[in-house]
């Protein structure tokens, strides 16, 4: 857990933080919402990082916006309900810049329901170009949500 691979981490890492977070905030995550949390994660650390990720699995477009297949996949029995954080993960693992950027990204989309932030992503250019079932590239991702940087 918490491993870092050329800088970047896993996306269970990133993943397990949000599930802690919203621990903290006596909030609960679904699969769905998860998803899209990891997906500005990524796409906005790119957009600031010169174009790199932070983390290195892949994003597919889905119909119900981006999602992370690893990720979907090791939470998929919980179906629509509500994640529990991951009793062994250590939010140490990952450094105090990154947690700090977490944050902001919690902050900022956490406040939304799923349904809101799959719409929201819906939005976004970068999933409308790719195909249903196709890679979001990460270059695709800081391209697009480069603009709730300048928007504020």
């Amino acid at each position: 857990m918490g491993t870092q691979n050329q800088g970047t981490y896993h996306a269970i890492d990133i993943a397990n933080y949000f599930l802690f977070k919203a621990q903290q905030d006596e909030e609960l995550l679904s699969n769905l919402k998860l998803q899209k949390l990891v997906y500005y994660a990524q796409g906005l650390y790119s957009a600031t990082h010169d174009d790199q990720p932070l983390f290195n699995e892949k994003i597919e477009a889905w119909t119900y916006g981006p999602v992370v297949p690893v990720l979907y996949d090791h939470y998929k029995t919980y179906g629509a309900n509500c994640i529990p954080p991951d009793p062994l993960f250590d939010p140490s693992t990952i450094d105090k810049t990154t947690q700090d950027f977490l944050n902001e990204i919690y902050d900022a989309f956490g406040q939304f329901s799923a349904i809101r932030l799959m719409e929201i992503s819906h939005q976004d250019q970068c999933w409308e170009d790719a195909e249903i079932g196709n890679e979001i590239t990460v270059e695709s991702m800081s391209k697009c949500l480069r603009k709730y940087l300048k928007n504020g």
